[in-house]
């Protein structure tokens, strides 16, 4: 068998690619759906969820992002390749519409082999969360954001094309089928290892109306995917209490409060986008008491990435019942820095923490930056987690501000 195509049959390079490719493709389609279905029942905060139910979603989810992005780079190297061969002609020139049909889906065919992980690996590389590709080169992509509204939307895209996808893979095999059984044509034994060349094609002008119908098929599921909703950016749906403003002797600026947590060995951060502080502060000259800082925390308003729902739920922040949090201190100046020594409340539990942070002052402006590590466990936290092989115990609190005094 010839390594190249010839004008009858497709050669064994050709035909390696597309056995490889629809091997992988037919894997990867029911692979998904379940992954899916298993990660909509994990982030479903009414659903409890166990360790091995995490640990088995995200072992689907990485064996499918893996082997996506071998269907990707299979697909360039066999675009690539049949740049450089004949095309071998088709056996059913006398029937133009069939004709036309057909080269229309090999174009989506060709075009969803990329667009479909890509789509995917775009949305990994914009969210935070588990499931890492297992590869040697990172989890990010170039000038891919950090973004769950962009996650969300490449979401959407993935899941459109996915359709696209499937059905134009229905629709090849039927044709594959239509060739083999009705026509009892060469068509399909031309792409099989074992067989000869087949007869001699007609001659073939390939035009570019199937070129066209396909990017209309793909500007079509796009287009019915906004109509849909598909691409929409969804807030998360536990309630986020509305803050009263504070005032106090230094009225915050600007500032971040962040966690981090540990979930299969994968360090997922997320990000309060509302919370307020109340400073009472007099940088003594010895160590001593400084003053007092009254912090309340919206628990609604965290983004933590793909599992900010699961978040949410009544075996972790509970934000139904327990919307916000609160840390009262006492800011003393010691020997190395400073420190913020006071109860933490999350779910109704109280446990004391001692914030460490560092502190410079210029004229009226104060900037800080601080961290302390706490046990979730003693909040309550994932109590149906109770060992570390899900998500760690440790979650590190991050907490960066600039204030003006009033």
């Amino acid at each position: 068998m010839s390594l190249s195509n010839t004008a009858r049959s497709y050669g064994a390079v050709a035909k390696t690619f597309h056995w490889t490719i629809a091997l992988l493709i037919i894997t990867l389609l029911p692979l998904g759906l379940f992954a899916n279905q298993l990660a909509y029942a994990i982030q479903d905060p009414t659903v409890p969820s166990t360790d091995a139910d995490i640990a088995r979603a995200a072992t689907l989810f990485s064996i499918h992002k893996t082997l996506g992005l071998v269907v990707f780079f299979t697909a360039l190297a066999r675009i690539l390749w049949a740049i450089t061969q004949t095309k071998p002609g088709l056996l059913n020139t006398d029937k133009p519409l069939e004709t036309v049909a057909a080269e229309t889906a090999h174009w989506l065919l060709y075009g969803s082999m990329v667009a479909v992980p890509l789509s995917g690996w775009i949305h990994h590389a914009a969210t935070t969360g588990f499931a890492p590709i297992w590869w040697p080169f990172g989890q990010n992509l170039p000038f891919v954001p950090k973004d769950e509204a962009v996650a969300e939307v490449f979401a959407g895209v993935h899941f459109v094309l996915v359709i696209v996808l499937g059905a134009t893979l229905l629709a090849h095999i039927g044709g594959a089928l239509k060739h083999f059984f009705i026509d009892r044509d060469f068509t399909l034994q031309r792409m099989l290892p074992g067989f000869g060349a087949g007869p001699e094609p007609a001659h073939t002008k390939h035009a570019a109306t199937p070129v066209f119908i396909a990017i209309g098929v793909w500007a079509a599921a796009l287009g019915t995917g906004a109509y849909t909703g598909q691409f929409d950016t969804h807030a998360a749906e536990a309630p986020v209490p509305a803050l009263a403003a504070v005032q106090s002797d230094w009225q915050v600026q600007d500032g971040t409060l962040s966690i981090d947590v540990v979930q299969l060995g994968s360090t997922v951060s997320g990000t309060f986008s509302d919370w307020t502080a109340a400073i009472t502060f007099d940088d003594p000259d010895q160590t001593g008491p400084a003053g007092r800082v009254d912090v309340t925390v919206a628990i609604g308003s965290l983004s933590l990435g793909t599992v900010t729902d699961q978040a949410m739920g009544p075996d972790f922040f509970d934000a139904g019942q327990f919307p916000t949090a609160t840390f009262a201190a006492e800011i003393t100046k010691t020997e190395t820095g400073y420190e913020a020594t006071g109860p933490l409340t999350i779910k109704g539990v109280s446990v004391p923490v001692t914030l460490p942070f560092d502190l410079a002052i210029e004229g009226n402006t104060a900037t800080m930056t601080g961290q302390a590590s706490v046990n979730r466990l003693d909040f309550n936290v994932g109590q149906s987690m109770q060992d570390e092989s899900s998500v760690a115990f440790g979650v590190i609190i991050q907490v960066a501000l600039t204030a003006k005094r009033s």
